[in-house]
């Protein structure tokens, strides 16, 4: 084949097509930009292959280790049995519904399910299903949490022409990163569905990103169709990142909040008069063979509640004390902390073989 020259003026992208095809030439079409979009975009591109993966995914996993020696193996069970303690009651229903997925194989890797949100068999159908709705559609920016059985709404919401805002694995590696479709080709779309392709292609914001989130996605282990009220894993960052949103002023009450889950998640035992005022409620359940409008009367959390975060928990998040700090710094006055709490058990993670 002969070797093509190319006269050097200030393109951007060069997309190669190949209508035909003859021993020795191809066609070649140029679309120009300016030189400081070309810069950018070959910045942006060094920036991606420098991505080291495997020193990411390591020390996600260190952190993910440290975070277990510091709680208590025995936790759960003891929450289980613990009449005393006003969180027991959450801990017996998430145990029966993780018992109960792994007991029938509704569980998916990863396994075992506990003390995750867990994934299930036909996620993608019950994903699929949240893609068709009217709020889904419309929306330009969806919030989805990083969990494996809404990895297909993440695919989703970016396959759709739509931003992806996304936490970072439990705050503790950063904060939220924006994905746009049109920064991905489609084979690096799938991966930047991942911890690890968040990290490599996602954009992170602070705290003062002037952002919009037209709909918010969130596991569960357990939600009650009658009333909307919902449990996750217990770790409360759902919760936490729900109350930040809110600070940002880039959602408010009207801003929609799904959940897609299996049938048998599905409970009727949740006492709403127990729920705390920063659990989340839900509007949508989206499970592989229906859809469920909650119409939910249970308030929105309107922010953080500093006096409900125990110190625990704030050491485990960075943005968190950050934004303690600014706004004690801005206001002048400290803000109360919550009481001591040992923490709930992370789940044990295994590679798939």
């Amino acid at each position: 084949m002969n070797a093509i020259a190319i006269s050097a003026f200030p393109i951007s992208y060069l997309n190669l097509h190949l209508p035909y095809r003859s021993s020795n030439s191809y066609s070649i079409k140029l679309f120009p930009r300016s030189y400081n979009s070309f810069k950018v975009e070959a910045k942006r591109n060094e920036v991606i292959s420098a991505f080291d993966e495997s020193a990411y995914e390591a020390e996600r996993l260190r952190l993910d280790a440290k975070a277990r020696e510091s709680m208590a193996d025995e936790l759960s069970v003891q929450r289980d049995d613990d009449e005393d303690d006003p969180k027991a009651w959450k801990w017996r229903i998430r145990k029966r519904i993780w018992d109960l997925m792994e007991a029938t194989n509704i569980a998916q890797f990863p396994r075992p399910v506990h003390h995750r949100i867990p994934n299930f068999v036909s996620a993608s159908i019950a994903a699929n299903k949240l893609s068709m709705l009217e709020v889904f559609l419309k929306a330009e920016c969806v919030k989805v949490n990083p969990d494996t059985p809404q990895k297909q709404v993440r695919f989703l919401t970016l396959h759709g022409g739509k931003k992806l805002l996304t936490p970072q694995p439990r705050l503790r590696t950063g904060f939220f990163s924006i994905l746009e479709s049109n920064s991905l080709t489609p084979s690096t779309m799938n991966e930047a569905c991942t911890s690890v392709g968040v990290a490599k292609y996602g954009r992170p914001i602070g705290l003062d990103e002037k952002i919009k989130v037209d709909l918010i996605v969130v596991g569960s282990v357990a939600v009650d169709p009658n009333t909307g009220a919902r449990l996750g894993k217990g770790e409360g960052f759902a919760e936490l990142e729900y109350g930040m949103l809110r600070y940002m002023g880039a959602i408010d009450d009207s801003t929609l909040i799904v959940t897609s889950v299996h049938d048998e998640q599905l409970v009727d035992d949740i006492p709403v008069e127990k729920l705390l005022i920063h659990d989340v409620p839900v509007d949508i359940i989206c499970t592989p063979t229906r859809v469920i409008f909650t119409n939910t009367s249970i308030p929105k959390p309107q922010g953080i509640y500093w006096e409900k975060l125990s110190p625990e928990k704030l050491s485990q998040i960075k943005i968190l004390r950050e934004l303690k700090a600014k706004i004690e710094r801005e206001s002048g006055q400290k803000l109360p902390t919550g009481p001591s709490e040992k923490l709930p058990p992370t789940a044990q993670r295994k590679q798939r073989r």
